[in-house]
C-alpha cells in the first residue's frame, strides 16, 4: 500500500504541476487578452483621432480650394475692370473734342456760305478775307484734334459716311456715285462726327 501511495504521490505532483501550468497559461492568456483589449482600445481611440484629423484636413483643403477660386475670380474681375477703365479713359482722351466739334460744325457751314457769296464791294471783299483767315485757322485747329472732312464728291455712295437726300440721273456717271455734296460730313479720327448730305446718281 505504501508503494501505491508512493506511486500516487508523483502522479499527484505531476497533476498539480499540470494544473499549475494550466492555471499559469490561463493567467497568461487572460493577461494577453487584457493587453490585446487594451491595445485595441488604445488603437481604436487613435483610429478615431486619425479619422477626425483626416476629416479636418479634407474640410480645410475644400475651404482652401474655395478660397483660391474666389481669389482668382476676384483677380480676374479686377483685371477686367482695370482694362475696361483704361479703354474708357483712352476713348475719353481720343474723342474728348467730339462734343465741341459737333457744336462747331454749323459755324463752319455758315462761314463757308458767307465765303461763297461774291461781291465787288471793297469792304465786303476785306471782310471776306478776314472770314477766310478765321475759317482756315478753325479748320487747322480741328485737323490737329483729328477732325477731317469726309471725301464725298465723285466717290461711290457709302451709307456709313453719306446720307443720300436725293437721286438724279446724270449722263456719263455710273449709278450710285455722289454727284453733289449738299452739306459736308466730318470724321473724328475713326468715328463719324457727321455724315455728308449728298445727291447720288441713279
Amino acid at each position: 500500500m505504501s508503494e501505491e501511495v508512493k506511486e500516487t504521490a508523483p502522479q499527484t505532483e505531476a497533476k498539480e504541476e499540470t494544473i499549475a501550468e494550466a492555471e499559469t497559461m490561463q493567467e497568461a492568456n487572460e493577461a494577453e487578452k487584457e493587453e490585446t483589449a487594451g491595445k485595441k482600445k488604445h488603437f481604436g481611440k487613435k483610429d478615431k483621432e486619425i479619422e477626425a484629423l483626416k476629416e479636418e484636413i479634407a474640410k480645410l483643403q475644400e475651404e482652401l480650394a474655395t478660397s483660391k477660386n474666389a481669389y482668382f475670380k476676384a483677380y480676374a474681375d479686377t483685371e477686367n475692370l482695370k482694362k475696361r477703365l483704361q479703354s474708357e479713359a483712352a476713348n475719353t482722351r481720343k474723342y474728348r473734342i467730339q462734343s465741341f466739334a459737333t457744336e462747331v460744325l454749323p459755324v463752319l457751314d455758315n462761314l463757308e456760305r458767307a465765303l461763297a457769296v461774291k461781291s465787288d464791294d471793297a469792304n465786303v471783299v476785306n471782310y471776306a478775307k478776314g472770314f477766310e483767315m478765321i475759317y482756315q485757322q478753325l479748320i487747322a485747329i480741328l485737323k490737329q484734334e483729328g477732325v477731317e472732312e469726309i471725301e464725298a464728291l465723285n466717290q461711290p455712295f457709302d451709307a456709313n459716311y453719306h446720307n443720300a437726300l436725293m437721286q438724279e440721273a446724270k449722263e456719263g456717271v455710273e449709278s450710285g456715285m455722289v454727284i453733289e455734296v449738299l452739306q459736308k460730313g466730318y470724321m473724328l479720327k475713326d468715328r463719324v462726327l457727321r455724315a455728308a448730305l449728298v445727291k447720288v446718281s441713279e
